[in-house]
């Protein structure tokens, strides 16, 4: 425990905050409360002390002496452990002077003044809680004293110490009587005590550490009362077996020649008794910062000294040995004028006994530094591996960080092959059982004239063009929120409904198929500059869903819905959304615009009455597109019906039927489904590629989405690019039908 502001900031921040910076706060205090300098600096003392227990310091604290005498006594222990954890803290010093009425004098040194008033907070709030003891402090004398460091304040406190039991004497307060006759006694105490002081010489030989030290009051209990400390009339101990068991030591008088010297001091410090050098020529002392002299020694007589070789003295052949630093107690024998100095290499680890080339044999069997080298050998190879351990955690952490990474690369990867409830199940090895929906909407579609823009382009113009096609309808399942089932060559599959079944399936692929016409117009042919034409068909109806195969497994569609699906594609026109009788009914009502082709020869169908997709009556194209937060808002919220449903046109085309002149190719899946048009035909074991029979070099039936247009080009008489070949009869039949206004087109 230091009395200062700047060890508390140690403990709590590791920073030193400069003097001027306490001095100002303290000063901007003082005007705040209108309180004195040194009543702040008091309390401030009394927390200080604490916050040190709160802090963790409790148990080594109580453990610094049986007494109040003894705690102060040791603070220059504490202080000394403290500053090697707290390397920049400039810690005071405390020596102690005691009485035979329990009285004693109280020296504080400290480079830093202005803080002394400090102590009298702190030494009051330890006698209380340790020791439950009321003190009262004043100061005899203050003054500056120089030392190698520079000026050192130093101040002298009168401690009177009353048991507090003494005190509460009978629960009642004292007279103003009583309070004057104390104040008078502690006053005259006072008077006396710094008159004694005063008197006293500077000199070290005056007063003995023994003396200084005997009148000490023992603490509470049996062993404390009765114990007296017995010493021999002669020291029974030969001079070579002290040498020896104290091989660390040495003994200097008052002119600093040394006396005396442990045998391992003698081997490392060669000359010591043989040249006749003052001690202070051989070693410099490191802690406390102080000149070398019995005087400043005798003042900072409780401090633990640490004292360093002078290279400058050594021998030229030992010139390149690492000093000596030795730690110990110095203690003054005043019968013999001499300073005896009780001492230990300072060593703290095996590589420091290393560099300094000793070995754990030149310490004394007894001496704990050979348990503080070994244990602290130990301490640094737990935190050698602790630091290992640490290192291989983070390295674990930042695998971890790029596995989930990479995991997360690979669910995104699987999600976008496999739905991902599938996915999840193949995870965790479970197989995944097919699944029948009742009702579904299925889409297909391809580039018209792939096969002749193939002929045409190199390989990597096709797959740009194909790249730029697939990114824009990949975008549009996520806004229409279809399922994407494989795309082969030009063909595009999706179907709405699977593998989450939703009521609005057949809204949310129409829209979907808008869409794509829309985003084919931004994808150019690499042949013509022109934009490219898609064919788009759709169908519902139920189908069996499941994962085929145990290498790349794939999520497929099973059932006569798939076919049908492909033959709407296959027999639409370019730029065209052709819908089945069983597509249409699902849409209508939706708010879409419906035009009927009329009916057409379907392979393996018969004749089919079929439908063009014309528009979505509530959804602009920015909707459609998903470039408009109101197509999310129309999902989302329901708003009730303010008018009635707008009209929406379809218009009925009669029979008569011409054909397509392009041939048509089919292909089957074996066991399965599929379907390839002429443009993506390709050969694999898998397909089986047949040529529809029944289509003809004529054309297949088409029809304007507006009555009245023309079906041929006025200008040149060929066909429209939206129409190949096609013709009306004059007998064509219109009819209107109206469509029920929805809140949203998947409602």
């Amino acid at each position: 425990m230091a009395a200062s502001a700047e060890v508390q900031d140690a403990f709590m921040t590791y920073t030193v905050y400069d003097d001027i910076i306490t001095i100002k706060l303290i000063q901007e205090a003082c005007k705040v409360l209108d309180i004195s300098m040194e009543a702040i600096l008091k309390l401030f003392g009394e927390y200080f002390f604490k916050f040190c227990k709160m802090s963790g310091y409790d148990r080594m604290l109580r453990t610094l002496g049986g007494n109040l005498t003894e705690f102060i006594g040791n603070l220059d222990a504490l202080h000394s452990y403290l500053a090697l954890s707290y390397q920049e803290m400039n810690a005071p010093s405390f020596r102690v002077e005691a009485g035979a009425d329990g009285t004693m004098l109280l020296h504080y040194y400290s480079d830093r003044s202005g803080l002394c008033h400090i102590v009298p907070g702190i030494i009051e709030a330890v006698a209380k809680d340790f020791f439950d003891t009321d003190v009262a402090m004043s100061i005899l004398d203050m003054n500056e004293e120089v030392e190698r460091t520079g000026k050192k304040e130093h101040v002298v406190f009168l401690v009177v110490q009353k048991p507090r039991r003494q005190k509460r004497r009978a629960d009642r307060p004292q007279d103003s009587e009583d309070i004057h006759t104390d104040q008078e006694a502690l006053k005259t105490m006072l008077l006396r005590m710094k008159e004694k002081y005063l008197s006293i010489p500077v000199c070290p030989g005056e007063k003995s550490h023994r003396d200084v030290n005997a009148s000490v009051m023992f603490g509470k209990g049996p062993l404390g009362d009765t114990f007296q400390p017995i010493y021999p009339e002669r020291l029974w101990i030969e001079k070579d077996v002290f040498c020896n068991a104290f091989p660390f030591h040495l003994v200097f008088d008052e002119a600093l020649r040394v006396k005396q010297a442990g045998v391992n001091i003698q081997k490392y410090v060669p000359g010591l008794l043989t040249q006749k050098f003052r001690i202070d020529e051989y070693f410099s002392i490191i802690h406390p910062q102080i000149t070398f002299s019995i005087s400043s020694i005798c003042k900072f007589i409780n401090s633990q000294f640490v004292l360093k070789t002078r290279r400058e003295i050594m021998p030229k052949a030992w010139m390149s040995q690492p000093t000596l630093e030795l730690r110990g107690q110095m203690i003054w024998m005043e019968s013999l004028g001499c300073m005896f100095y009780m001492c230990s290499p300072k060593l703290c680890s095996l590589k420091e006994l290393e560099e300094s080339k000793m070995h754990l044999s030149d310490i004394a069997p007894h001496d704990t530094t050979r348990d503080l080298i070994l244990l602290n050998q130990q301490r640094l190879a737990e935190m050698e591996l602790s630091n290992q351990l640490e290192k291989k955690k983070e390295e674990l952490r930042v695998l971890s960080k790029n596995l989930a990474i990479e995991k997360k690369k690979t669910e995104t990867l699987l999600y976008a092959m496999l739905p991902e409830h599938v996915a999840n199940q193949l995870k965790e090895g479970r197989k995944v059982a097919a699944g029948e929906f009742k009702t579904c909407t299925i889409l297909f579609s391809d580039v018209v004239t792939f096969t002749n823009i193939c002929a045409a382009c190199e390989p990597i113009q096709i797959v740009n063009m194909l790249n730029a096609m697939y990114s824009k309808f990949d975008r549009l399942t996520n806004v229409h929120e279809v399922y994407k089932v494989e795309t082969i060559g030009d063909a595009y599959m999706v179907v709405g409904g699977v593998p989450v079944p939703v009521e609005s399936h057949a809204q949310r692929v129409a829209n979907f198929a808008l869409g794509m016409r829309i985003s084919a117009e931004e994808v150019m042919n690499p042949v013509t500059g022109a934009p490219i034409q898609i064919r788009v068909g759709i169908h519902t109806g139920p189908v069996l869903a499941g994962v085929v195969g145990d290498k790349m497994p794939r999520y497929c569609l099973f059932g006569d819905t798939v076919n049908t699906a492909s033959r709407m594609e296959s027999h639409g026109l370019p730029n065209k959304v052709h819908l089945s009788p069983t597509a249409y009914r699902a849409l209508e009502n939706k708010g879409f615009e419906i035009v009927e082709r009329g009916e057409i020869e379907v392979k393996g169908k018969g004749k089919m009455t079929t439908y063009f997709l014309i528009r979505n009556l509530n959804a602009t194209e920015e909707e459609i597109m998903g470039l408009s937060a109101a197509l999310t808002h129309q999902k989302e919220t329901k708003h009730s019906l303010t008018s009635g449903p707008p009209p929406c046109h379809l218009h009925m085309v009669g029979s008569s039927q011409t054909h397509d002149q392009r041939q048509m190719y089919f292909v089957s899946m074996k066991g399965g489904w599929g379907y390839r048009s002429e443009d993506t035909r390709v050969k694999d074991d898998r397909y089986e590629e047949t040529r529809d029979p029944e289509i003809s070099d004529e054309a297949t039936p088409a029809v304007s989405p507006v009555a009245g247009q023309d079906s041929m080009d006025a200008a040149n008489g060929q066909p429209s690019p939206d129409q190949i070949n096609t013709s009306f009869l004059a007998s064509e039949r219109i009819v209107s039908a109206c469509c029920k206004l929805r809140p949203g087109p998947y409602e």
